[in-house]
C-alpha cells in the first residue's frame, strides 16, 4: 500500500512536469521500458526480465514494474526485444484462404500448440491468388523462426525456397515430391481407398470424382487411389470434374457431373466444403435424397459436416494429431539443423452419416459415430 500512494504521487507530479512521459501529452509518445524503470524505482534490466519468460526477478521487484507499467499503460515491444534476443518466438503460417473450415480447425490447433511452448503463431494468407506463392521476403521481414506451409497449393519450391535459407520449415496436409522437406499429412491413399470400396459395397455403379485441382498432391493421391480400386473391382473409371477445393468452384463441377445422361449415382468429393456445395446441388436443382438414389462423400470431417442438417459422410483427417507432429518437427529443427526430412502419414477413418447409402457389413460403433471398416472378402 505504502508503494502505491507512493508510486500514485509520483504519477500525478510526473503529469504536471513539462519532462513528462506520460502517453497524454501532444506528440502521443510511446511508453518505454527506460520510463517504467524511472517511475518504479528500478533498473531497465529489471524491467526486461520482468517480462521475460523464467527470468529471475523478486517478486518486491515485479509489483513495482508491473504497478508503473499499469499506470503508464506501458506494454513490451516485442519487435525491439527481438532485435536484442535475435529471437521473434513467431512462427509463420500460410494458408491459401480462411473460407475452408479445415484451415480455421487447423490454425486455432497450430496456436494452442505453439502457444504451449512460449511461441506465438503469424498467419499469412495467400487468398487472392491460390495458386501463388507468398514472397519469401515478405515472411522472412518478420524475422519469424520457422515456417509451416498449410495451403494445398503452394508450390513445392518455396519450401525450398525456405530451407535453402536456412529457415526451418514443414508441409502440413500435402507433400513435397522431392522428399527434401518434412511433411505431415493424412493417409490420402488410404482415404480414397476405403471410400472407393465403401461406395462399391453400397451398390454404387457409376461413380464420380469431384477434385481440387492438378497441381494439389493431397487431390491427386485421393483420386488416384480411389480411381484405383474402382477399376480393380471390374467398374468403369469414374467421372470426373474440378472444383478448386471451393465451394462454387464444386457448384459447377456437380451441375455438370448430374446434367450428364448418365449421372453419378455416388460421388467422392476431395474435400468437405465441395461435398456440402454437391449436396446442395444434388439436393435443390436435382430433386435427389442423400443416402438413398445419391451418395456423396468428403474428405476433412470439418466441424460443419456434423451438423445434423448436413450429416456429411467423410473420411476424417486426424486434425490433432497431424498438429502434433508438426510441431514436434518444427520443434526438433529449431535445436537441431541437420534434422532428416520425413514424411509423417496419419491414418483416418471413415464416418457415415446420413448422405450415403449404407453397405450390408463393416460398419461400427465408436461413440457416438458410426465408422465403417473394409474387409475385404477372401
Amino acid at each position: 500500500m505504502w508503494f502505491e500512494n507512493r508510486l500514485m504521487r509520483k504519477i500525478k507530479n510526473s503529469f504536471r512536469s513539462k519532462d513528462s512521459f506520460s502517453m497524454v501529452d501532444k506528440n502521443r509518445r510511446l511508453i518505454t521500458a527506460h520510463d517504467v524503470a524511472q517511475l518504479a524505482g528500478v533498473s531497465q534490466s529489471a524491467v526486461s526480465r520482468t517480462y521475460t519468460k523464467g527470468a529471475s526477478v523478486s517478486p518486491a521487484t515485479r509489483e513495482k514494474v508491473e504497478a508503473a507499467a499499469a499506470a503508464l499503460g506501458y506494454r513490451p515491444n516485442l519487435a525491439a526485444r527481438s532485435l536484442i534476443t535475435r529471437r521473434s518466438n513467431l512462427i509463420a503460417v500460410v494458408v491459401p484462404s480462411m473460407a475452408n473450415p479445415f484451415y480455421s480447425a487447423v490454425l486455432e490447433a497450430l496456436s494452442q500448440a505453439f502457444e504451449l511452448k512460449g511461441y506465438r503463431v503469424l498467419l499469412f494468407s495467400t487468398a487472392s491468388n491460390d495458386n501463388s506463392d507468398p514472397i519469401l521476403e515478405d515472411v522472412l521481414r518478420y524475422r519469424v523462426e520457422a515456417v509451416i506451409l498449410v495451403s494445398s497449393t503452394l508450390s513445392s519450391s518455396f519450401a525450398e525456397e525456405c530451407k535453402q535459407t536456412g529457415l526451418p520449415v514443414v508441409l502440413l496436409n500435402r507433400k513435397n515430391d522431392s522428399q527434401t522437406v518434412s511433411s505431415v499429412t493424412s493417409d490420402n491413399f488410404e482415404g480414397g481407398r476405403l471410400t472407393a470400396n465403401f461406395l462399391i459395397a453400397g451398390g454404387h455403379q457409376n461413380l464420380a470424382f469431384i477434385a481440387g485441382n492438378d497441381l494439389s498432391s493431397t487431390s491427386r493421391d485421393r483420386e488416384l487411389s480411389f480411381t484405383r480400386e474402382i477399376l480393380s473391382n471390374g467398374m468403369p473409371p469414374p467421372m470426373r470434374e474440378i472444383g478448386n477445393f471451393s465451394f462454387d468452384g464444386a457448384i459447377i463441377a456437380a451441375r455438370r457431373l448430374l446434367a450428364a445422361r448418365q449421372p453419378p449415382d455416388g460421388i467422392f468429393c476431395a474435400n468437405d466444403l465441395m461435398a456440402i456445395a454437391a449436396l446442395n446441388v444434388a439436393t435443390k436443382e436435382f430433386g435427389l435424397t442423400p443416402g438413398k438414389n445419391i451418395s456423396i462423400v468428403g474428405f476433412d470431417n470439418i466441424e460443419m459436416a456434423r451438423w445434423p442438417l448436413i450429416g456429411l459422410t467423410t473420411y476424417v483427417q486426424p486434425t490433432m494429431s497431424m498438429v502434433q507432429r508438426a510441431v514436434e518437427i518444427v520443434s526438433a529443427q529449431l535445436f537441431e539443423s541437420s534434422e532428416v526430412p520425413t514424411d509423417n502419414v496419419i491414418t483416418g477413418s471413415l464416418i457415415v452419416r446420413q448422405t450415403a447409402r449404407l453397405p450390408s457389413s463393416g460398419l461400427i460403433s465408436v461413440g457416438d459415430e458410426t465408422h465403417w471398416r473394409y474387409a475385404p472378402v477372401s
